[in-house]
């Protein structure tokens, strides 16, 4: 069963897409990267729709989704998210699939709705201090190219906004979580990777049950280099209820 829709919430209409039979078990809710937009789950929906149902959608102003007039920060997506999911009627329990930007969003709605939230997976999310910590030691013309991006959705102080709303939102999740980092992260240097990964790991202290994975094939995109790698790891969340 694909099931797609156009949800009207407070000021804008979202495409949602909805995948899988209803068997009881908790939906898996998507959300891509910054920029990105429901497509970026292509390589891994049909795999995870065999598990239980899946939503993926577009944030306000990417694919098919209307422009919102509401600020671009995280506290902002994670109100529309919320309003689509009670306007669609789908109902909680939800296992959590954030990649990159996605994952500071769905960071704070487990943190926001703890008790709708049976699961976490971060795949290659971005920390909370990546900007003072880990962008510095970039080349300059990564950085450059970094701070250029943000022109999809969003400006770049609306993202270094989401990322200070992430650290003060901050508490222990009751929520077991699994974080998937990217092992061959393109145009990093053999520290810069290893920064990375430690950066990941660090993010396990967010959950009293957290579980690191290394994709060592992957680059950014781990739902694209290694899905299978993407897959097991919804599925054991999916699993533990």
């Amino acid at each position: 069963m694909v099931k797609e829709q156009f949800v009207q919430i407070s000021d804008c209409k979202l495409y949602a897409k909805l995948a899988g039979e209803n068997n009881g078990r908790p939906t898996v809710v998507m959300d891509a990267g910054y920029g990105d937009f429901s497509k970026a789950w292509d390589s891994v929906i049909e795999d995870i729709s065999i598990l239980s149902n899946v939503l993926v959608y577009d944030r306000a102003g990417l694919g098919k989704s209307e422009t919102s007039s509401n600020p671009r920060t995280s506290r902002e997506m994670v109100k529309e998210l919320k309003e689509l999911l009670d306007m669609a009627k789908i109902p909680p329990p939800y296992v959590l699939v954030g990649h990159s930007f996605g994952g500071v969003n769905l960071r704070m709605f487990a943190t926001e709705f703890q008790n709708e939230v049976c699961g976490l997976v971060l795949v290659d999310s971005t920390p909370e201090d990546y900007r003072e910590r880990f962008l510095p030691t970039m080349s300059q013309d990564f950085q450059l190219a970094y701070n250029k991006q943000f022109v999809y959705e969003g400006n770049y102080s609306e993202f270094i906004e989401s990322l200070k709303q992430l650290k003060e939102t901050r508490i222990k999740l009751n929520v077991p979580l699994v974080v998937i980092s990217a092992g061959k992260k393109a145009h990093y240097s053999k520290e810069s990777q290893a920064l990375w990964n430690e950066m990941q790991r660090e993010i396990l202290d967010i959950s009293t049950d957290g579980e690191l994975v290394i994709a060592e094939n992957s680059a950014h995109y781990i739902q694209n280099d290694e899905p299978e790698v993407v897959v097991s790891a919804i599925k054991k969340m999916i699993d533990l209820v």
